[in-house]
């Protein structure tokens, strides 16, 4: 049985998150709302994407057959406590392109001074669909990584404006940011997918990185926000010869683009982020991870 929806209730980590990220704002440029509790309506689509170069003229591309989830939320003290519920329904897939079973778990937190990334993603069942379909029931991929990163200019500057609308950026504004970041991915089949020979693929690896965000206020209603960060990680193929062999050497790219419409009691947001690695490079082959999420939420708050 397939594994559509999603359940995060995050009451620990956004207590700790929210209390070790808060920071004195400047009320110029950001604009808290007053109410206390809100609830979205989304409809998101999560994403992990298999790229393989196999030499230097031929690259595929497996994909996921996952539906949209449609969910709930509810926020209260501005995501202090924070519920949804997604789920995606069977007929809102492309029954020619396969089935595809998935756990997708992420976790977004923007706090005022960091903002945190959780992955837990585990996939079976993938299609290519160039130059003509063809399925993959029996390739796996499962990504488990964690990343935080620091916004300078807290003050003037929210990630939470673009991308929670838990408050209003009514003057431009952007930031410098550094991170550091941690994955696993592991990759397997039992006959569909080759990689060096083989057809079980691990990979561990560490690193930081660095990159800056901006939001433009149009006016006090409208906004587009983009951010990105590029870094360099360290790692091997498992964790147990981490530092018993050389340590190889990874890109790494996080872009996030966000766009909406607020006003006093509701807000209308569009909002997308992928987390890029890559669990192998080399002359000849190469493999990358796109991994992130993308919704359209609507939210309504409320006095209490």
């Amino acid at each position: 049985m397939a594994v559509t929806g999603k359940i995060i209730i995050l009451f620990s980590i956004f207590f700790s998150c929210y209390y070790w990220g808060n920071a004195q704002i400047d009320t110029a440029y950001i604009q808290p709302y007053e109410q206390k509790l809100s609830v979205q309506v989304y409809v998101a689509r999560d994403l992990l994407l298999l790229n393989q170069n196999i030499d230097a003229d031929t690259e595929k591309s497996f994909v996921p057959n996952n539906p949209p989830n449609v969910g709930l939320g509810i926020s209260v003290r501005n995501t202090i406590i924070n519920f949804q519920y997604g789920y995606g329904f069977d007929f809102m897939r492309n029954k020619k392109q396969g089935k595809t079973k998935s756990f997708d778990l992420q976790l977004h937190n923007y706090g005022q001074k960091f903002v945190f990334d959780v992955f837990f993603q585990k996939y079976k069942g993938f299609y290519n669909d160039e130059p003509e379909l063809e399925l993959y029931p029996d390739l796996k991929v499962q990504l488990i990584g964690a990343n935080a990163q620091y916004v300078f200019n807290n003050k003037k500057f929210s990630y939470k404006a673009a991308f929670n609308q838990s408050a209003r950026q009514i003057k431009s504004a952007g930031s410098w940011l550094a991170g550091v970041g941690i994955s696993f991915a592991k990759i397997e089949s039992d006959s569909s997918f080759i990689f060096k020979n083989e057809h079980l693929f691990n990979n561990f690896q560490f690193g930081i990185s660095g990159g800056y965000a901006y939001t433009h206020s149009f006016n006090r209603h409208w906004f587009i926000s983009g951010s990105a960060t590029v870094g360099i990680n360290f790692g091997s193929e498992k964790f147990s010869t981490l530092f018993k062999q050389k340590l190889e050497v990874y890109p790494t790219v996080f872009p996030r683009l966000a766009a909406g419409y607020n006003r006093d009691s509701w807000s209308l947001g569009l909002s997308f982020l992928c987390n890029v690695v890559f669990p192998s490079m080399s002359d000849s082959e190469g493999l990358m991870l796109v991994s992130g999420t993308g919704s359209i939420t609507f939210t309504k708050r409320f006095n209490w």
